[in-house]
């Protein structure tokens, strides 16, 4: 993802079209999103039942996506 943020910032610098700008803003945010669901659910699954786990990915993923 630093990557990708340093790839935009230069985009940025060279004026680069705003519609290829937002195209990797869009893939940052993707990142970001999908790593805030991986830690939430690591987080939470360390405190419930093993058969329960993917009931609650489950229910991340659609708080995530709202």
């Amino acid at each position: 993802m630093i990557g990708q943020l340093k790839g935009i910032e230069r985009m940025v610098e060279k004026n680069r079209d705003c519609s290829d700008i937002l195209q990797q803003v869009s893939a940052v945010k993707k990142a970001i999103d999908g790593l805030s669901k991986e830690l939430v659910i690591n987080g939470i699954c360390k405190y419930i039942p093993k058969e329960e786990v993917q009931k609650v990915e489950r229910m991340v993923e659609r708080a995530i996506n709202l």
